[in-house]
């Protein structure tokens, strides 16, 4: 696809930022549309840093997805649109139900109603969508082959079974590899309202007559990630701790596990999609295909900061997280031939030097708990 002018919403992200700079380096001209959510970029965002910016190919656009008449100046001359904007913390999204709803699934709906309504010149829509919409995603049971299990109970959180079992048998089951034809069962708000994304996409594309991508990152990570928001981003909220001198508290048994993915990767594979051809109208998982459990990722980054505090195992969960997932690659790699190039070893070493060269972030993390409690999604009792 020859591409003009893209547009990224959410393009002050750092998932946004690394997409841009591999366009711009193939001289490609990039508007980032952003509303610089406080809860992102603090009180008073600093963009100083960004090198990016400045860049005679790159503009900024400080507005908001919910608002119709900004969508109207954002894809002024604009070929193709890159949609990463959505608010994205999993336990936030069960009780800021209408802010989720209203930005993830009404930010996208106007964009697709200004396609609908007026002349425009897209000819393609690249939209980030999560591993979340698949819930507990695949597992494998010995007597009943690939299952997919429901949402975890909240009598299940309390008696400590962490693991799910399988929905036919109620016998043991292993996570495996979760393909795009698995069947989604999105377990918070937040997932509902990114395959409610999805659904609007797919369908509004294909009325209109535009190729739509549709990506489902895994757990992304990377230099440039937030370390303000408490919310989300496992590695920046354990980075806080560590370089706090905070025991880093493992929820359940520590042993839950997820698809972790480098930014730079996850960057290649939305470039591939805006370039290329080859996954128009698909739906592609962007992972490693491999599942590392939260413990290792915690050891891992006490090595790397050298911090001689242990974590803390201490039987707490959050009500709507998932036990396992990981993706199967197989699609990403036949259509876009993409294949992740960072090993997670690698991507730790960059975001831990990156982390050691930004300002210390306070933890955030005891307000966030505090805030589940009072509104019964958190649970469990510490024990060493």
């Amino acid at each position: 696809m020859s591409v003009d002018k893209v547009l990224i919403t959410g393009g002050l992200g750092f998932i946004g930022g690394e997409v841009a700079k591999r366009l711009v380096e193939i001289g490609q001209r990039v508007v980032l549309f952003d509303n610089l959510s406080p809860q992102i970029h603090g009180a008073v965002p600093n963009l100083s840093s960004l090198s990016l910016l400045r860049s005679t190919d790159v503009e900024v656009f400080r507005g908001d997805v919910c608002r119709p008449c900004d969508w109207e100046v954002a894809l002024s001359d604009v070929k193709c649109v890159i949609h990463l904007a959505a608010e994205t913390g999993t336990a936030q999204s069960m009780y800021e139900i209408s802010r989720y709803t209203e930005t993830n699934v009404g930010g996208t709906a106007f964009l697709l109603n200004y396609l609908a309504n007026h002349k425009h010149n897209v000819a393609k829509i690249i939209l980030a969508s999560s591993r979340s919409v698949y819930g507990e995603g695949a597992y494998l049971c010995a007597c009943c082959g690939l299952v997919y299990p429901s949402m975890r109970s909240e009598e299940m959180f309390r008696s400590k079974r962490w693991q799910p079992a399988c929905p036919t048998c109620n016998g043991p089951i292993v996570a495996t590899a979760t393909p795009e034809e698995a069947r989604t069962s999105p377990a918070s708000i937040y997932a509902a309202t990114k395959l409610a994304q999805e659904d609007l996409v797919r369908i509004a594309t294909k009325a209109l007559g535009i190729p739509a991508v549709i990506f489902r990152f895994q757990n992304v990570y990377g230099e440039g990630q937030s370390l303000k928001n408490p919310y989300t981003g496992i590695l920046s909220i354990f980075s806080n701790q560590l370089r706090s001198g905070v025991t880093i508290n493992l929820y359940e048994d520590g042993q839950e596990s997820r698809d972790f993915i480098h930014v730079s990767d996850v960057a290649r594979a939305v470039f591939l999609g805006v370039t290329g051809d080859g996954a128009d109208g698909s739906t592609l998982n962007v992972g490693s295909g491999r599942a590392t459990t939260v413990e290792r990722i915690a050891l891992l980054l006490r090595e790397r900061f050298g911090s001689e505090t242990q974590p803390l195992v201490s039987g707490q969960y959050r009500l709507g997280d998932i036990r396992h997932g990981y993706a199967d690659t197989a699609a990403i790699y036949e259509q876009l031939g993409f294949a992740p190039e960072i090993s997670l070893e690698q991507g730790l070493d960059r975001f831990v030097a990156w982390v050691k060269q930004q300002a210390p972030e306070p933890d955030r993390l005891n307000a966030v708990t505090e805030e589940l409690i009072s509104r019964g999604l958190y649970g469990g009792t510490c024990r060493n």
